[in-house]
């Protein structure tokens, strides 16, 4: 199920070394070849899926980006029957739609909390 963009901002959680080892052109991930999709969140989405798949993860950043500057079709879809629709980027997300990385390790407990910067 799709809906129009309806968040000025999506992220994307991923480590440093991922981002940095990218085509300098365009970020993609192992979900895209997997999936056929890179997994977002918005903003209030985000420690959902930090805290389901990443917990402990000390080398995590946040990819902040610019929803309408994205070239890849962006779909909200409910994601494995949770009852929420998450924003899927279709295809890589070029590196111009970027507008932010945003340092993300977990807690010392091992959980996430939202970063300043999103605050």
């Amino acid at each position: 199920m799709s809906k129009p963009i309806a968040d000025r901002w999506i992220y994307h959680i991923t480590t440093r070394t991922n981002w940095l080892a990218e085509h300098p052109a365009d970020y993609t991930d192992s979900s895209l070849d997997s999936e056929g999709f890179i997994h977002c969140s918005t903003a209030d989405q985000l420690l959902i899926p930090a805290n389901e798949r990443f917990r402990g993860r000390r080398d995590l950043v946040l990819l902040k980006i610019e929803a309408s500057a994205l070239s890849s079709a962006l779909v909200y879809e409910d994601c494995y029957a949770s009852g929420l629709s998450f924003p899927h980027v279709y295809g890589p997300i070029g590196r111009h739609a970027v507008v932010g990385i945003i340092d993300f390790p977990a807690t010392v407990d091992g959980g996430f909390e939202l970063p300043a910067e999103i605050l």
